[in-house]
């Protein structure tokens, strides 16, 4: 406890020192700025300034609007991907196959959710194509405005979730929304959006069941044959679980699972 206690006295110290260092260096510094003095030896302290100025060209003003729109859709990407693309399907049938096979860990969370990532772009990379081609490259080319770029872009996502929205979920937030009746294509993102996600969960969901069910089996008949041994106090995933791994292997599990889900979305 001593020793613990006297490595963290010398490590406040250090940081102590260095943090009078630093401020005795910037005092030096905004002393020796009119002057255009340098300290002896060559070196020359950094000076750290965070604030807010005002711009002095209206390029500057540009910019600044470019940082913060970029920030923004930064933040906004996350919740694009994963609510407005094929991520949600992927990655909630993945998890119920990891579940189904009685694995906690296995696959871990960063190679499913990986798995998941680089499965949306190849589904969704005919979006993409279309998204660059009518709205990106036109911009760029400062043939259409920001307001037209982000429409054409919105057009071939919302046909991509109408395509696997269920016209039930549709009629839902139409209703809610108390809009009038119109054609799915002229329907907001703000109808389209929440009912691709619930038609998502509820086709992820099906998917899911169908997996649980060779696996279950194999539980029952686990179970039935331990009972029956008079093996009672035997775990029955003890037996289970390398049975569940087998039989996922030599049926090519994973080959099976990412071709279904690549033909659930009509590719």
């Amino acid at each position: 406890m001593n020793r613990v206690r006297r490595h963290y006295v010398r490590w406040v110290a250090w940081v102590s020192l260095i943090i009078l260092l630093a401020g005795a260096g910037t005092a030096v510094a905004q002393t020796n700025t009119s002057a255009n003095l340098a300290l002896p030896g060559g070196f020359i302290p950094l000076k750290l300034n965070f604030g807010v100025e005002a711009a002095q060209q209206p390029q500057d003003v540009d910019i600044g609007i470019k940082i913060l729109f970029a920030i923004t859709l930064l933040t906004l990407a996350p919740s694009i991907i994963m609510l407005m693309t094929s991520f949600t399907r992927i990655v909630v049938v993945l998890s119920f196959l990891r579940s189904a096979l009685s694995l906690q860990g296995t696959p871990a969370n960063q190679i499913l959710i990986g798995l998941s990532l680089f499965l949306t772009y190849f589904i969704m990379q005919p979006v993409w194509a279309q998204i660059d081609s009518r709205a990106l490259q036109p911009y760029l080319a400062k043939q259409i405005t920001s307001e037209q770029a982000l429409e054409e872009a919105a057009k071939p996502v919302r046909t991509f979730m109408l395509r696997q929205s269920r016209p039930k979920d549709l009629e839902l937030f139409v209703g809610l929304a108390k809009l009038e009746p119109t054609s799915p294509e002229k329907l907001p993102l703000r109808v389209v959006i929440p009912s691709f996600i619930i038609s998502e969960l509820r086709t992820a969901f099906q998917m899911g069941f169908l997996l649980f069910v060779p696996f279950l089996l194999i539980d029952l008949v686990v179970a039935t044959v331990l009972m029956s041994m008079g093996m009672m106090m035997m775990p029955p995933a003890t037996i289970s679980l390398p049975l569940k791994i087998l039989l996922f292997i030599l049926v090519d599990g994973w080959n099976l699972v990412i071709r279904s889900l690549a033909l659930s979305f009509g590719g």
